[in-house]
C-alpha cells in the first residue's frame, strides 16, 4: 500500500509524540510547506519501518526504501510500500520522483556523495530533497557513536555537497535551535565527567532505529513546545545555530 494524504489522516505512531521527533516533523513542514512541491510521489531513503510515511504522505503518495530487513519487515506488516534497496544504488527510473527525503540518513552513509547523486538522479526536473542531519563536528557525542553515525555536518558543508551534485539550495537553516544551549552544555559537561546516558529505543527495537534517551513526561512536554515554536520561527526565518541542520535543495528544470 501507498501512502497518500487521505489515509494519513488518525494516524500516529509512538514517536510521534517525543518531542525529537516532533520537533524534526514540525521543521520539515515549516521548510516544504512555502515551496508547495509538486510530489505526486514521493521517495523516503532510509524509511525504516516507515515511521515519516503518513507526515510525508501531505506532499504525495509515498514509497519508502531501507537496507535493513528488520524494520523494512514492520512496515511491510504496515502495509507500506516499502523497498529493500541501497541509497547509493535505487531501483527507480531516473525522473521518477517530485520530492525525496534523506531524513537523518546521510550521516550513516560511508560515501554521501553517492547517496545525494542517487537522489538527484531520482528526482524529476524541478523537484525537491530535503535533508535532515546532526550538526556540528564538536558536538559528537555518546549519542552518535550509539547510532553509529560516520559524521556531523556544517551548513556550509551540507550546501557544499548538495550543490556539487546539481541542486540548488533554497532553504538552508540549522534547528533545535531553541535547546541548543542546553543540549551542548550537557554534552560538553558530560564529556568532563566521562559520562554515558542512559540510551533506548522508544519503542521496539525492529520499529525504531534511531535510539534516544528516555525523557520525563514533563520535560517532553517542555521541548514539544520549544518545538512548536521553534516551527513558526523558521516559516520566517533561517536560525544561525542547532544541533541538527536542514536543507532543501531543488533539481534544475
Amino acid at each position: 500500500m501507498i501512502i497518500d494524504q487521505d489515509q494519513r489522516q488518525g494516524i500516529e505512531l509512538p514517536e510521534d509524540r517525543h518531542w525529537w521527533f516532533l520537533s524534526r516533523t514540525l521543521a520539515i513542514n515549516a521548510c516544504l510547506d512555502p515551496l508547495k512541491p509538486a510530489a505526486p510521489r514521493v521517495l523516503d531513503i532510509g524509511s525504516g519501518a516507515g515511521n515519516m510515511a503518513h507526515h510525508l504522505s501531505r506532499y504525495g503518495a509515498v514509497i519508502g526504501v531501507d537496507n535493513n530487513l528488520k524494520p523494512l519487515q514492520v512496515a511491510w506488516e504496515r502495509g507500506l510500500c516499502s523497498l529493500p534497496a541501497s541509497a547509493a544504488n535505487l531501483p527507480f527510473a531516473t525522473g521518477t520522483f517530485g520530492l525525496v527525503a534523506l531524513l537523518d540518513v546521510l550521516e550513516h552513509c560511508p560515501d554521501d556523495d553517492a547517496v545525494i547523486a542517487e537522489a538527484y538522479r531520482v528526482l524529476q526536473p524541478g523537484g525537491l530533497v530535503v535533508v535532515t542531519s546532526p550538526a556540528f563536528p564538536w558536538l559528537w557525542s555518546y549519542n552518535d557513536t550509539a547510532n553509529q553515525h560516520l559524521r556531523r555536518y556544517t551548513k556550509a558543508g551540507l550546501r557544499q555537497k548538495l550543490q556539487f551534485r546539481g541542486f540548488q539550495v533554497v532553504r538552508l537553516t540549522y534547528t533545535y535551535f531553541l535547546v541548543f544551549p542546553a543540549a551542548a552544555g550537557l554534552i560538553f559537561v558530560r564529556r568532563l565527567l566521562g559520562a554515558r546516558p542512559s540510551i533506548a529505543t522508544p519503542a521496539e527495537d525492529d520499529a525504531y532505529q534511531v535510539e534516544m534517551e528516555p525523557v520525563p513526561s514533563a520535560l517532553n512536554t517542555i521541548l514539544s513546545l520549544a518545538g512548536r515554536a521553534e516551527a513558526a520561527l523558521l516559516r520566517r526565518f533561517s536560525l544561525p545555530v542547532g544541533t541538527a541542520v536542514l536543507a532543501v535543495a531543488r533539481k534544475p528544470c
